[in-house]
C-alpha cells in the first residue's frame, strides 16, 4: 500500500467513526481557549478541565487576569504541570493582550506565537478551533501515530505537519486534527497498540509482525 492510499485509508476510517469532533477543551472564547490550550502542555486535556473553572473564576479575561500575579496562579495550576512558567506566561501574555490588542486574542499565527508560552502548536490550535482557519496542529501524539501509519518519516513534529498537509486537503485539517486525536485515545494508544493491534495499523501495514518503534520527536 502506497503512502497515498494509506492516507486515504485512515481518514476513511476516522471519518466513519468520529463523524463529529467537539473541541476536548472546555472554554467560552478564545482567549479561554488559549489559555487553556497553554495549560494543556504535557498534561492531559481533563486534568485541564478541572483545572480551568476555579482559574476563569479568578480571571476569565485578559483584562482582569493582567492584574493578577503569578503567585495566585500557581496554587491553581499547579495539578497540570510546569505551574511556574505556565502561571508567568498567562499573566505576561494576558499583559501584552491588553498593551497591543485591547485584551483580544490576535487572529494571526505569527503574533500568537510571539506571546509567552504560546508555540507553534498551541498557535495552531486556537487558529483552527477558535478562529476557524486551516491549521494542522500536530503533537508528539499525532507524530507517533503519523508514523504508526506510514503517512511520514520526520523526525520531529515539525517535518510531520509538513507531511500530513501535503498528504489532506486543507478543508479536512482542523477536523482531522482532533479525529486521530481521539482514535489515539481510544484505539491506537501509546500502550493499548504497538503499532499490530489497531484497526488502521492493520489495515495499513496487515503484514506488520514486530511492535513498531516510533522516532521520538
Amino acid at each position: 500500500m502506497l503512502k497515498k492510499d494509506r492516507a486515504i485509508f485512515a481518514h476513511k476510517v476516522l471519518q466513519r467513526l468520529y463523524k463529529t469532533t467537539p473541541i476536548p477543551l472546555d472554554h467560552t472564547d478564545n482567549y479561554t481557549l488559549l489559555v487553556a490550550v497553554l495549560l494543556s502542555a504535557q498534561c492531559t486535556d481533563i486534568r485541564v478541565n478541572q483545572v480551568t473553572p476555579a482559574l476563569f473564576k479568578l480571571a476569565s479575561t485578559a483584562k482582569k487576569m493582567a492584574t493578577k500575579k503569578p503567585e495566585q496562579l500557581y496554587p491553581i495550576i499547579k495539578p497540570c504541570g510546569l505551574a511556574p512558567r505556565k502561571s508567568r506566561a498567562i499573566v505576561e501574555l494576558s499583559q501584552i493582550l491588553m498593551e497591543k490588542y485591547n485584551g483580544e486574542v490576535p487572529e494571526d499565527i505569527e503574533l500568537l506565537e510571539e506571546l509567552p508560552g504560546v508555540g507553534h502548536k498551541t498557535a495552531s490550535v486556537v487558529m483552527s478551533q477558535g478562529f476557524g482557519h486551516p491549521a494542522f496542529p500536530v503533537d508528539t501524539h499525532i507524530h507517533r501515530l503519523a508514523q504508526r501509519w506510514g503517512l511520514t518519516n520526520g523526525k520531529n513534529v515539525v517535518q510531520t505537519e509538513k507531511d500530513l498537509k501535503k498528504l489532506y486537503d486543507k478543508k479536512y485539517w482542523n477536523k482531522l486534527h482532533l479525529q486521530i486525536i481521539f482514535y489515539g485515545r481510544e484505539f491506537c494508544s501509546a500502550r493499548g497498540c504497538d503499532g499490530t493491534v489497531c484497526e488502521i495499523c492493520t489495515g495499513c501495514y496487515p503484514k506488520r509482525k514486530k511492535a513498531f518503534v516510533a522516532k521520538k520527536p
